[in-house]
């Protein structure tokens, strides 16, 4: 049972945080931030009068239409900027200016120029500054990257990402790569943990009034393991899984359900006795018993535990989305030159390598 955010004690402790950005996202952060006892939800931010009004009739919050106004008014320790993805650069930059912890929704930014600006600064500031990836604290893909680093899954040969769902009426200033993509293209690199040689995609607009809302990537990391990534707007069931295949066998994980199962190749020996060759057999599927929790409730727990500080599972570094949006970037450059392009290509270009 969820208590009444004004029945809900509140630590002595408690960062007092704001929400910029109140649409889909950031309705979310606020509910989240109302309910954490380390956490008091001090002030919310929208150009919309109306949705100011929504979220103060539910929360006993403050409403502000001006960012600026806000940060100078509640002297707030922390925010989580959850606006549409060209505004990310400004809004992470008035935060760091105001000497504001903060919190900002992946991408980073809208461009790789603009998301090293706003790390740039916030190193030098010294604030706590993450950038939400939110699938990282999915307990399925902790339990999956614990696998992995066990070695349960011996070498990884290929990993095959798909998600996909209709078309969102709130985007309308990015495409599909970017607002979509990202979430595996953080989550791959994560797991794999090896830099990027190459990348080739294609995409295509069927629906989206101005952005592509399908793609189709293949990646190459410098081990040798293969990706490949499907995302589109046009599917009408919402699909996010993903496929780890290695020597051992093969993991399937489902972010939604938050189930990750096992499928062992039970005969890897077995080939090479015989013949000289390595196959695959069938053998046993073991489902990973996993407690289920809401991944952004982790997320903005772990942000506070931080300010807070507190021992804390690691926050996403900005410097990772930095490198997820250079990876959506090579994605469209690709896709528009009918081409692969390389970790050399974007270095030269961007300055900034594929991963990291």
């Amino acid at each position: 049972m969820v208590l009444p955010t004004d029945l809900i004690e509140r630590s002595t402790d408690s960062v007092k945080v704001g929400v910029i950005g109140l649409g889909n996202m950031g309705k979310h952060h606020v509910r989240v931030l109302s309910e954490m006892p380390h956490a008091h939800l001090a002030a919310v931010c929208d150009p919309s009068e109306l949705a100011i009004e929504d979220i103060l009739r539910a929360r006993n919050v403050k409403g502000y239409l001006s960012i600026e106004e806000m940060f100078e008014k509640e002297k707030l320790d922390a925010v989580t900027i959850a606006v549409p993805t060209s505004f990310h650069e400004e809004v992470s930059m008035a935060a760091i200016a105001a000497g504001v912890h903060f919190l900002v929704e992946k991408p980073i930014a809208a461009t790789v120029e603009a998301a090293r600006r706003v790390t740039e600064a916030a190193n030098a500031s010294g604030l706590v500054a993450t950038v939400g990836h939110i699938e990282r604290y999915n307990p399925a893909v902790v339990a999956l990257k614990r696998g992995l680093k066990a070695g349960e899954l011996g070498q990884v040969f290929q990993l095959r990402a798909i998600r996909t769902g209709p078309l969102p009426g709130r985007i309308q200033d990015t495409g599909v790569v970017v607002d979509l993509a990202t979430h595996d293209l953080d989550v791959i690199r994560y797991l794999v943990g090896e830099p990027v040689e190459r990348v080739f995609a294609e995409t295509a607009r069927r629906m989206h009034s101005a952005h592509e809302d399908l793609s189709t990537a293949l990646m190459r990391f410098a081990d040798g393991t293969i990706s490949l990534l499907d995302v589109n707007w046009l599917t009408p069931v919402k699909i996010r899984e993903l496929t780890v295949v290695g020597d051992g066998g093969m993991y399937r994980l489902d972010y939604i359900t938050q189930n990750l199962s096992f499928y062992e190749n039970s005969h890897i020996g077995y080939w090479s006795d015989i013949g000289g060759r390595q196959g695959v057999s069938e053998g046993n599927m073991v489902r990973y018993r996993i407690e289920r929790q809401e991944p952004l409730r982790v997320e903005l727990e772990t942000f506070v535990d931080t300010i807070r500080g507190k021992e804390a599972i690691p926050l996403v570094p900005l410097s990772d989305g930095i490198a997820a949006v250079a990876l959506a970037e090579a994605l469209k450059r690709s896709a528009s030159t009918h081409r692969a392009v390389t970790n050399g290509d974007l270095s030269m270009e961007l300055g900034v390598p594929l991963y990291g």
